[in-house]
C-alpha cells in the first residue's frame, strides 16, 4: 500500500455533518485534496439497509471521480456489496484474520491505541493501521483514553514499517508533531465535517501536511548528503 494514502484521510458518515450535507461536504473534501476517504455510517441517526447501500454508491461514485481510495468502516456487507476497496475494523469488528480471507486484495485498516493492543493485533495481515485517539475527541461517543504524541512515537517504535495515520481530536495545526512522531499521515472528523468552509479546512489540512512532508524530506536528503560526501 502506498503511505501516500494515508496523507490527509478523511472520515464520515450523515451524522457528522450539518442535516443533507454529507455528499457536499465530501465533494468538497475531494476536491480540496484528500487522499483517502473512509464511511463511517453510525449512530442512532445513521442510515441503514438500503438507505445505507444507496448512499455508499453515491460515495463511491464520488471516490471514483477524484481517484480517491473508499475504505468502509466494519460494515462487511456492505464493504462486499460495492466492492470497496478497503474495510477498516475497530477492535471489537470482524477479526483481522476473517477479513483478509474475505478481502484479498483490498485494503484493510485497523485501529490500534496501545501497545498491548498492536502486540495482541496480527499486524502482519493488516495494510495500515490507525492510532490514536491521538487527543481527546467528541466525534465518537466511544472513544478510548487518549495517547497524547508520546503514545504515537511508542507505536511507530514497535515497527517502524506498517503504515500508520493518527486520529482523534487532530487539526492542521498538528501536522508536525504528527509527522515528528512517525506518522504518515492525520485522520480527522470534525475539522472537515464541521467546518463553516470544507473546502478551505481540507485545503489547509492538505496544503500543511504536503508543507511538512517537503520539509520532512528535505531534511532527510540533507542528513544523506553529510553522511555520504
Amino acid at each position: 500500500m502506498n503511505r501516500k494514502m494515508l496523507q490527509v484521510y478523511f472520515i464520515c458518515g450523515t451524522s457528522d455533518c450539518p442535516k443533507g450535507k454529507f455528499l457536499d461536504v465530501l465533494e468538497k473534501a475531494l476536491q480540496a485534496g484528500i487522499t483517502c476517504f473512509q464511511f463511517r455510517e453510525k449512530g442512532e441517526q445513521g442510515l441503514t439497509g438500503a438507505d445505507k447501500l444507496l448512499l455508499a454508491k453515491q460515495v463511491q461514485h464520488l471516490c471514483h471521480r477524484y481517484q480517491v481510495p473508499l475504505i468502509i468502516n466494519d460494515d462487511v456487507e456492505l464493504a462486499r456489496a460495492i466492492d470497496a476497496d478497503g474495510i477498516h475494523l475497530g477492535r471489537e469488528d470482524l477479526s483481522v484474520v476473517e477479513a483478509r480471507q474475505l478481502f484479498p486484495g483490498k485494503i484493510i485498516g485497523l485501529s490500534v491505541g496501545t501497545k498491548e493492543e498492536y502486540l495482541n493485533s496480527p499486524i502482519d495481515l493488516v495494510d495500515y493501521i490507525g492510532s490514536g485517539p491521538v487527543f481527546p475527541t467528541l466525534s465518537k461517543d466511544d472513544a478510548s483514553p487518549a495517547i497524547g504524541m508520546d503514545g504515537l512515537k511508542q507505536l511507530r517504535k514497535l515497527n517502524s514499517d506498517i503504515p500508520m495515520v493518527a486520529i482523534g481530536g487532530l487539526s492542521a495545526k498538528d501536522c508536525k508533531e504528527v509527522l515528528q512522531a512517525g506518522a504518515d499521515g492525520i485522520a480527522v472528523i470534525s475539522a472537515i465535517s464541521h467546518a463553516e468552509d470544507p473546502y478551505k479546512a481540507t485545503k489547509i489540512l492538505v496544503d500543511g501536511m504536503q508543507a511538512m512532508i517537503l520539509k520532512f524530506n528535505q531534511v532527510e536528503s540533507n542528513k544523506q548528503i553529510l553522511k555520504n560526501p
